[in-house]
């Protein structure tokens, strides 16, 4: 094991905001890539306990500095850290920085061989590319809402940003991708994501002809989420073949509706999944979760608690796989980096900055500019 960090050669200039972007960066930052993420003069990503801990989650490891991007001046300290920098990402609707002039053509003139990451809606090219959105809205247009919904009822979707996970991770693949493309060539690229296409892109061909199925699945029956003992007390089960099927019999101490013929197949307790749901919930419902995991994991049948965050935080699986990271300087109880690597583990070695927390740093040592140069653009509202 070494201590040299995987990306610590690398500077990226983070303009992104809420999650997809920043998600996609601190993935890199936690790896060793310097961030330096760009905020408003006044942000207003921490107003309240809520989004102060949503802030901090995503955006620890990263420097922090205040740019004000409708100033000249402004545009001109971000040309000159751009010319520092290995790779540029925003997360904002096409037409933003190019009204700024730093689009990808501008800042190929700045840094021939710079990176430029854009996460949108759409992308750049698609004829809806100024729509603007969140995760919802991305699930919506890819069809995920629909197909995640119940038969015969509005369209629901998942209950959070799923979306905006995943076209982090192609983010980050992909400025791994030209950084990799960059070593072998010396050529720059632009990394256009579009999070519906990211989206779409895991969905397959189910868009389109695949039905909703609520809880239910073509491949198991049962497979849904049934009621236990308890307020809002519930555990999934899924059971896909014949020796799970025999497993749930005997975990269920062996009912005699259990020996009908219409469960004897897949098919049959496909075809009768409803009564077949109607059954299980009859035992469920007078058994605490707990008692019925430990029954049915123990005979082979996949099944799990439905939890609440709070499941979530003691779930003993998670601190098994060191999920969380619990150190007040860093985060209670966030989320640690999903990625492991045996000889650049990843270090956890700074908060989410405050705005400004490294203008010093950044615009005095990287740029050169002196104390008295800072403070004239500080009173100017630049920075």
């Amino acid at each position: 094991m070494t201590n040299q960090k995987i990306l610590n050669d690398i500077r990226i200039l983070d303009f992104t905001w809420v999650l997809a972007g920043p998600y996609a960066t601190r993935l890199l930052a936690d790896f060793g890539a310097e961030v330096i993420k760009v905020q408003p003069l006044l942000s207003t990503e921490t107003d309240d306990v809520f989004s102060e801990g949503y802030y901090n989650t995503w955006n620890r490891n990263k420097l922090g500095i205040t740019l004000n991007l409708d100033m000249p001046e402004g545009i001109e300290l971000a040309k000159k850290l751009i010319r520092k920098c290995d790779a540029v990402i925003e997360n904002f609707t096409p037409r933003v920085t190019a009204n700024w002039g730093l689009d990808y053509g501008n800042l190929k003139k700045i840094k021939p061989d710079i990176i430029m990451v854009s996460l949108s809606l759409m992308g750049q090219t698609d004829p809806r590319k100024d729509y603007t959105g969140f995760g919802p809205t991305v699930h919506a247009f890819s069809g995920m809402t629909y197909l995640t919904s119940f038969p015969g009822q509005p369209p629901t979707g998942p209950g959070f940003s799923y979306a905006d996970h995943i076209s982090a991770l192609y983010a980050s693949l992909g400025l791994l991708g030209a950084l990799e493309h960059r070593r072998k060539t010396g050529e720059g690229q632009h990394v256009d994501i579009s999070e519906v296409a990211a989206m779409k892109s895991l969905l397959g061909d189910a868009v389109g002809k695949t039905k909703p199925a609520g809880n239910h699945s073509k491949e198991a029956a049962p497979h849904n989420i049934y009621p236990c003992k308890g307020k809002e007390r519930w555990c999934a089960v899924a059971v896909f073949t014949e020796e799970e099927w025999d497993g749930l019999k005997h975990a269920l101490g062996n009912p005699d509706w259990a020996g009908d013929k219409r469960f004897t197949t897949l098919a049959g307790r496909m075809e009768n999944r409803d009564e077949l749901d109607r059954r299980i919930t009859a035992w469920t419902k007078e058994r605490t979760v707990e008692e019925i995991i430990a029954k049915l994991q123990g005979n082979g049948v996949p099944a799990g608690m439905v939890q609440d965050a709070a499941g979530i935080a003691g779930d003993p699986q998670l601190r098994l796989q060191d999920f969380f990271i619990d150190r007040p300087d860093i985060g209670r109880m966030v989320d640690a980096s999903p990625i492991k690597l045996s000889e650049t583990p990843v270090e956890y070695s700074l908060p989410a900055p405050e705005p400004g927390r490294d203008n010093a740093y950044v615009y005095g040592k990287l740029l050169g500019l002196s104390k008295k140069e800072m403070a004239m653009l500080k009173e100017k509202g630049v920075m």
